[in-house]
């Protein structure tokens, strides 16, 4: 559990089909029930229940169970950190089901392999939580198996539709390192289909593209497709970054309470401010010297430094205060 998987290799591994053999067998399967099942047997709600059952975990729980498994492969703590996320599993499939609308189902399972594989590579010592870091394997795994199965979905049945399908981006990639300008009838005539097939099956592609290339949040650059391929930073480096970063500024905002007004005069207008007051307009504001004014910087600086560490321990053995503005 010490590798970090990159974004490339989670794309590889969703489309892999393998399942790491000691998380395999937690996953209750999504049920599709029997010839003798009763009249009115819905198995994706009787689904729904089972993983109710289950209890939420807390922050702390999570991060004790999931130190537990890898200090000591546990398994029981495994088995409850998959089952405490499952209902995770079932929000974030149903978030993507205007994708796929022939069954829920098939997304709930992708996404649980996607929890699985992310169980595997948590490290729990990142400070992230670990649903947050599991939200992004999960989304993954169902993005994958979408665009793997994209033409049950949009694209029709003809042979020509099928051809072009598996085809069409393939054969341009080809052309276009070749040096060839990859119009549409030159493509038609290397995959024998018409133009007007090519045209349609083009802009079909494109769309599910910039579907894909759609900000994950309103906050965020961060796209679907972002986490499913690239040679950027590792997704665990950048997922557990992102989340330290949110975590810093959350305390940040906490530990504004303790300041005085001067104090907090400094924080905003010296030490968090893109373009800081001199010391001196700062000094004659308060009526005190330029270099009382930096005292006081630096002493503001220390003590969000300690309380930084002191609300966040796990964070003293890494480089995270370094994501706020005000260092040095």
């Amino acid at each position: 559990m010490n590798d970090k998987g990159s974004k490339a290799e989670m794309e590889n591994e969703a489309g892999s089909g393998s399942e790491d053999s000691k998380t395999a067998g937690y996953l209750p399967e999504v049920s599709t029930g029997s010839g003798q099942a009763p009249v009115e047997y819905d198995p994706l709600k009787r689904y729904l229940w089972e993983i109710g059952q289950h209890a939420l975990l807390t922050r702390e729980e999570e991060y004790d169970l999931a130190v537990r498994l890898r200090e000591s492969d546990d398994q029981d703590a495994a088995l409850r950190l998959i089952t405490s996320n499952l209902r995770l599993v079932v929000k974030i499939a149903m978030q993507f089901q205007h994708f796929w609308m022939r069954n829920l189902q098939d997304l709930i399972q992708e996404g649980n392999v996607g929890l699985m594989q992310a169980l595997r590579k948590f490290d729990p010592y990142r400070g992230v939580k670990f649903s947050y870091y599991a939200s992004f394997w999960i989304k993954a795994y169902i993005l994958k198996f979408i665009m793997d199965n994209w033409h049950l979905v949009r694209v029709g049945t003809t042979q020509a539709q099928r051809k072009l399908f598996y085809n069409l981006k393939k054969e341009k990639a080809r052309l276009l390192n070749l040096g060839i300008d990859t119009g549409p009838k030159l493509l038609a005539d290397q995959l024998q289909v018409t133009e007007k097939d090519v045209i349609e099956m083009d802009q079909r592609l494109s769309s599910w593209e910039v579907s894909l290339d759609a900000p994950l949040r309103d906050d965020t650059e961060d796209s679907h497709i972002s986490f499913l391929s690239g040679n950027e930073q590792p997704v665990d480096d950048r997922l557990a970054d992102t989340e330290i970063r949110d975590l810093l500024h959350e305390k940040l905002s906490d530990f504004r309470r303790t300041l005085n007004d001067r104090e907090l005069k400094i924080l905003d207008r010296r030490i968090l401010a893109e373009a800081p007051e001199t010391l001196q307009d700062m000094g004659a504001e308060f009526g005190i010297s330029r270099e009382r004014v930096r005292q006081i910087e630096e002493r503001i600086k220390a003590k969000i430094r300690d309380y930084l560490l002191a609300e966040l321990p796990d964070l003293s053995d890494g480089d995270y205060l370094s994501t706020l503005d005000f260092q040095d």
